[in-house]
């Protein structure tokens, strides 16, 4: 049964406006202009003089970059400075439909890791980041998208977290494999899930454990995972990370999230 915290896609981020509920106002870093936007959200009572860990979110089917606002509540209104891009446009069911996903083409996968960069190099001009500190997330399709971009660039994140998405295949998804053994992953599966069962879940991890890459993996017995349990997990999850790296050094020769290509 879907819990009644859970998060609906296209539910009610697509009615909530940016507001100013966090202190400061959230809301979009740039207006929308034509397929992209990027939302924002800035932590209760935030404090300038503290360096905050990020999130990147990366939404998932049938909603857009507003899911920011839906979720961010639900995992922690304090902890962190937030940033989600739109996604990708992809055909809808209907003529003239607006929809945003995360293909997994050559061209989709170099657009998407453009926005994902772009949107933290923006967010880092504006409030006050810690660049050691940057943990990638995502639902569903976002979730893949999120694998694939940490797994490329292991050395620019802290953490990649799926909610319901599984590890990506083709495109070498592996191909930094090495670098990519230090990268801390949290991954969330439903046990009822039809577009990601566990018997997936366990090929995934078996891929994961030939290429010496750590997991922290948690079911939950619900399909939809966008509800308080799961998010208050991703919340303490990110935290344990945060914990275990106090300092938060980077790596010698290794870029942080916040540094120009």
């Amino acid at each position: 049964m879907e819990r009644s915290d859970a998060i609906r896609p296209g539910g009610p981020s697509k009615e909530r406006a940016a507001s100013s509920l966090f202190g400061i106002p959230s809301g979009w870093l740039n207006p929308p202009v034509g397929d992209s936007a990027r939302a924002a959200f800035v932590p209760l009572h935030y404090e300038s003089n503290y360096a905050y860990p990020l999130i990147v979110w990366l939404h998932g089917p049938g909603d857009d970059e507003r899911q920011l606002f839906e979720i961010m509540p639900l995992v922690s209104q304090r902890n962190y400075v937030a940033v989600a891009p739109r996604g990708l446009r992809i055909a809808g069911q209907q003529p003239g439909e607006e929809v945003w996903g995360w293909p997994q083409t050559s061209e989709h996968i170099s657009q998407a890791e453009q926005r994902i960069f772009d949107s933290i190099e923006t967010v880092c001009r504006k409030l006050h980041v810690a660049p050691a500190r940057v943990f990638l997330a995502g639902s569903e399709a976002g979730g893949t998208m999120a694998f694939r971009a940490a797994m490329n660039y292991p050395a620019r994140f802290a953490g990649v977290l799926s909610l319901g998405g599984p590890f990506p295949s083709g495109q070498t998804p592996l191909g930094q494999w090495t670098a990519a053994r230090s990268l801390a992953v949290f991954l969330a599966i439903g046990r009822d899930s039809l577009q990601y069962p566990p018997v997936r879940a366990c090929d995934d991890l078996r891929l994961f454990h030939a290429a010496g890459i750590s997991v922290t993996l948690r079911q939950y017995p619900c399909g939809p995972l966008l509800s308080r349990q799961v998010l208050g997990d991703m919340d303490r999850w990110i935290m344990e990370q945060i914990a275990a790296s106090p300092n938060c050094v980077v790596r010698s020769g290794d870029r942080s999230a916040c540094s120009p290509d």
